[in-house]
Order: structure tokens, then sequence, then C-alpha cells
């Protein structure tokens, strides 16, 4: 029955813009230019459609893997289907340590999600199962290319890390857009307890809910996303980053962060007045 439902939910496009609306940002290239990174940052004012980029092309034309910022896709069709029934749910740790401690351990959606352990969701994954995994990506249209739609091989637990699925920052820009206001084809009880997961700034002046990933391409390169939104009296404006480095050495996690906040103080965000 949830197959059939699913089939009949049209593909959603999850294109943020429309180019009559951009305005070029090269003001942002400091922070680039500091970290000695390539990538492009955009913000989406929702109550005025006015749209800021930094790196125009890279934003719209140029696809990578998603890394952990699949985890909001994942989490949703788990969720969904109901192979974990809320946030709370344990998922028993299966005793091999991949190297990341704090993922040693039996874990719930709601701290694995916020610390981002992959073999938590590796195990999500599995549960869903490839065929159903693949009948929610073709109703998302997530991954869909000019050669069509992406379709799972045998990395049923891997494929939003090993470059086989890539999307657009315009395209994970619009995602965030549709989450927040319940636009996705899920429950809205789902889609809230994956934002309740993303919420990790909460004070009297703005709320900042974000997902992370980081991964390496195929050319060995570091590459590190931070989607979301910050929201200020009720006001949300969505916000992609994507950012990468051929240094293996450099602390992709911590400049994610760093250069986010940056360019959200200069863009005067924190104070609650926007």
């Amino acid at each position: 029955m949830k197959f059939t439902l699913v089939l009949l939910i049209p593909v959603i496009f999850f294109s943020a813009c429309s180019m009559n609306n951009v305005t070029t940002d090269d003001s942002l290239k400091t922070y680039f230019d500091e970290h000695q990174v390539d990538g492009t940052f955009a913000m989406l004012d929702n109550g005025t459609n006015e749209f800021k980029v930094y790196n125009l092309s890279r934003f719209r034309d140029s696809s990578y893997l998603p890394a952990s910022t699949f985890k909001i896709i994942n989490s949703l069709i788990g969720l969904q289907t109901g192979k974990i029934i809320n946030d709370s749910m344990i998922i028993n740790w299966d005793g091999v340590d991949r190297g990341r401690s704090e993922c040693n351990r039996d874990m719930n959606m709601y701290n694995a999600f916020r610390i981002s352990c992959p073999s938590w969701y590796m195990e999500m994954a599995r549960r869903i199962g490839k065929d159903t995994m693949q009948i929610w990506l073709d109703s998302l249209g997530y991954g869909k290319n000019e050669s069509g739609q992406f379709k799972i091989r045998d990395n049923l637990d891997t494929f939003w890390l090993d470059n086989s699925v890539k999307i657009t920052p315009d395209e994970q820009l619009g995602l965030v857009k549709k989450l927040y206001f319940n636009q996705l084809p899920f429950h809205r009880i789902n889609q809230d307890i994956v934002k309740n997961a993303m919420l990790f700034e909460n004070d009297a002046n703005y709320k900042l809910s974000y997902k992370t990933g980081w991964g390496i391409k195929e050319n060995g390169n570091q590459l590190g996303w931070i989607i979301g939104w910050i929201e200020e009296n009720r006001h949300p404006y969505f916000f992609v980053m994507n950012i990468e480095s051929p240094d293996k050495t450099i602390d992709m996690p911590a400049i994610r962060i760093k250069m986010l906040k940056n360019i959200l103080t200069q863009y005067e965000f924190f104070k609650g007045i926007k």
C-alpha cells in the first residue's frame, strides 16, 4: 500500500529560485579566499524573494555527492515507512569500530542525526531496502540529471557517500525550503521531527537550523556542505554553502561553520532585527 501511495506522488523538483531575481555578491569571496577553498554560497529571503549568491555557475550548474546532507531524506523515508517509529527509537551498535568513537554506542535518530553518524544511517538504509529507497528517490526526483534518474546499484548503504548520486546546491536550497514549509511528500509530523533535529541554535534573537555534509570527490578533494535556514521574527532565510579543497589537512567541519557564521554576521543576522 505504501508503494502505491508513493507512486501517485508527482516528482518533486527542488530548484530554489528563478534566475530573474538573482544578485551576485562577490564580497563573499573573501571568506573563501581566507580558507583557500572553492565553492558557492546562496541565500533566499522568503519574504521578499531576494536571492543573493556567490559563484552562480557552481550553485546552479554543478552537482556533487550529498554526503551527510542525505540524512534529511534518509530520515524522512525511514520515518514514513515505519522503519523507525520516532526520533527516540534506538538502533543498536553492531560492535564495529569505524573510527568514530562517538558512534560506538546504541543510539536514537535524534542523536545520530545531530552527530552525523554514518554507520547508524547505513543501517537505516538497509532496513528501508533498495526497492523502497529507489521508489522514494524516483518520486522525489532526487539525483535526477540529464542522463535520467539515478539508480541504486549494489551500494544501498553508501550511494550518498561514494559519488554515485549527486545534487546541485540549487537543489539543496530547494530541498530545505520545501522541508521548512512541509511541502515534501511525507507526513507533517515526520517533517517536523527532522526539522527539530536540525535546530542547533535557538535564542531570543534567532533560530539556526542546518545539516552538514563532508565527503571526498572522485578527484580526492574534500567537499563540505551546510544547508538550512536562519529564522528571525518568524521570517525564514534559506541558505546553502558548498566548499571544496584539495588540501587533505584542512579542518573542513570547523571551516564550514566558521564561514557560515561570518557570512550571516555580514548580513546582519543574530541580532533579531531582520
